[in-house]
């Protein structure tokens, strides 16, 4: 496994285990974070041994967001010329994009397993999550708003489909702090755990629940939903009917229908 600056990655019984790895700062996001995270996604999703991806953060915090030195780079971006600068602004928005352009679109579901504060550009990366997990402690805000700028890198794109619009709406314009209990209620969270250690014993639990299923069905459900997002149900029973002509010739079917009549658990390839 390579060594990355702002994160440590294991591979451990088909889970990758993917922990932003920089408490002393909160695990906010910094130049290395940006361009080590698509590289992990990328390896995620290449990588046959990977079914499932829990995404974390090390220490006390999830993580507080973009690295204001980070922000401070960008602003050195803008010179006299204005349209130089939309154009150099643009290209590095569209870069940070990317990052999370990464995590959405890995065939791997991705769990995120979120404690303390999950502030500002984390809550870009969490909407590009497929579920997430709370710990009671777990604090979450759209900080972009109070930055005097719109979030540019996912949420107000990803977010109205987790949380509905209205909701979503209040957040991004209040950069208000939403409580776990609340986080649940509105359905940005799926579950919250007592603390840090059950969140992440609990995820984990999932994502092995997770991994045991077929890979080519787990591919298959997980492009459909993306699908699902940007087409019509027309469009998407079309192209459910398309994709399941090649994969329900797959041997993963017939695992788990003799696996189902024989009541033991099914071994699929990977």
């Amino acid at each position: 496994m390579a060594d990355y600056q702002a994160f440590r990655v294991e591979l451990k019984d088909k889970i990758a285990h993917v922990q932003i790895n920089r408490p002393e700062k909160r695990n906010a996001m910094n130049s290395a974070f940006w361009t080590e995270i698509i590289e992990i996604f990328t390896w995620a999703d290449r990588t046959d041994d990977v079914r499932v991806v829990v995404l974390s953060g090390a220490g006390e915090h999830f993580s507080s967001g973009i690295d204001l030195n980070l922000l401070a780079q960008a602003a050195a971006l803008v010179g006299k010329d204005v349209g130089r600068s939309a154009d150099a602004l643009r290209r590095k928005i569209l870069e940070l994009q990317a990052s999370f352009n990464a995590v959405d679109r890995c065939r791997k579901p991705v769990l995120a397993a979120i404690q303390g504060y999950c502030l500002g550009g984390a809550i870009d990366l969490v909407s590009a999550c497929d579920m997430r997990y709370a710990s009671r402690d777990a604090k979450f805000a759209i900080k972009e708003i109070d930055m005097g700028m719109a979030a540019d890198v996912g949420t107000l794109q990803r977010l109205p489909r987790i949380i509905g619009d209205g909701i979503m709406r209040e957040l991004a314009f209040t950069g208000r702090m939403v409580e776990s209990e609340e986080a649940q209620r509105i359905g940005l969270v799926n579950r919250v755990y007592d603390d840090k250690d059950s969140l992440l014993a609990g995820v984990m639990q999932l994502a092995a629940d997770i991994a045991a299923k077929s890979p080519i069905a787990i591919r298959g459900t997980k492009e459909m939903i993306r699908y699902m997002r940007d087409h019509r149900v027309d469009d998407g029973l079309e192209y459910i009917a398309t994709w399941n002509a090649a994969m329900l010739q797959s041997a993963d079917l017939r695992i788990a229908m003799a696996a189902h009549m024989s009541k033991q658990a099914p071994e699929f390839a990977d």
